[in-house]
């Protein structure tokens, strides 16, 4: 009767153990289910969307993707790219900031760096005063900087030059700038799946994806007289520090372009890139974009 109750005892501390494992073998499934599933397609506020996977350029996710529309400051995208492209470039030359540069700003009431007549700025500071606070006298700066020429109109219509040989070479057939930092002259134009290319390419450079992940910065410049001061910059890219694995890119708006926001996220080895075109709101381009790379990261 003991070796029955001892062997009943068996019996059941098996089955229990059997059972555990089954369900443990069921939960892992069932996770793993869990987390291969795709989200359902989303629906967002712009007008214009694209996400791609990054690594293998499968793309992800389209509405309006080459329909062309003004980009406002994610036009900054490629003047980075351009400037980073040049041979021998030196980061940490120095551009002594002129008077045009902030009248422009004036003139056309557009986003500054702050940057103040006289300072000597490097190139790699200009890099961050374009990509953070989105500043158009940076982008000023760099044009004069990188363009070819005798005047200072000549070297920005030749830096914009740059900027359409490389969507060019790029294969963009669909992007054409006439600024340098997206305040458009009537025909400065992309779409959302060339712009994310944009950014893609752009992504390559170290300096660049040092820059564009960066959420605050405070950069010690020359001043006029030899001396220094401070300059402190807040990137306008809201993602950065609120959504996971979010790395860049850049934002954009305006009257025509609306809010814009190219975007990208690493999770797990796996890096998502897209933009969003002509949102209604700034929160609208936030939300749309973190809808669109969890759809993403899901695929």
């Amino acid at each position: 009767m003991k070796i029955g109750i001892k062997g009943k005892h068996r019996i059941s501390a098996t089955a229990a153990v059997a059972l555990t494992a089954g369900a443990v073998i069921a939960g892992s499934a069932f996770a793993s289910t869990a987390q291969a599933a795709t989200l359902p397609t989303p629906t967002i506020v712009a007008a214009g969307g694209y996400v791609m996977n990054n690594g293998t350029g499968t793309t992800l996710f389209t509405k309006a993707a080459d329909t062309r529309r003004s980009t406002g400051s994610t036009t900054k995208i490629m003047t980075a790219k351009v400037v980073l492209s040049q041979t021998n470039l030196n980061l940490d030359s120095k551009v002594t900031i002129q008077q045009a540069y902030s009248d422009y700003i004036v003139a056309k009431n557009a986003s500054s760096a702050r940057l103040i007549v006289g300072d000597k700025v490097t190139v790699r500071q200009l890099l961050y005063g374009l990509m953070l606070p989105s500043g158009c006298d940076a982008a000023y700066a760099l044009a004069d900087k990188f363009g070819s020429g005798t005047t200072r109109a000549a070297r920005v219509k030749s830096f914009i030059g740059k900027m359409n040989s490389a969507a060019t070479a790029l294969g963009l057939k669909n992007t054409h700038f006439d600024s340098f930092d997206g305040i458009g002259n009537g025909s400065n134009y992309s779409t959302p799946r060339d712009l994310t290319k944009i950014a893609s390419s752009a992504m390559k450079s170290t300096t660049f994806r040092t820059v564009v992940k960066t959420q605050s910065t405070t950069q010690k410049v020359t001043t006029k007289s030899g001396g220094y001061r401070y300059m402190s910059w807040t990137n306008t890219n809201k993602l950065l520090g609120s959504y996971s694995g979010a790395i860049g890119v850049k934002t954009g708006s305006g009257p025509e372009a609306k809010y814009c926001l190219v975007f990208a996220a690493t999770r797990n080895s796996k890096t998502v890139i897209g933009t969003v075109l002509a949102s209604t709101s700034e929160t609208n381009r936030t939300a749309d974009a973190k809808k669109l790379m969890d759809y993403g990261f899901s695929k």
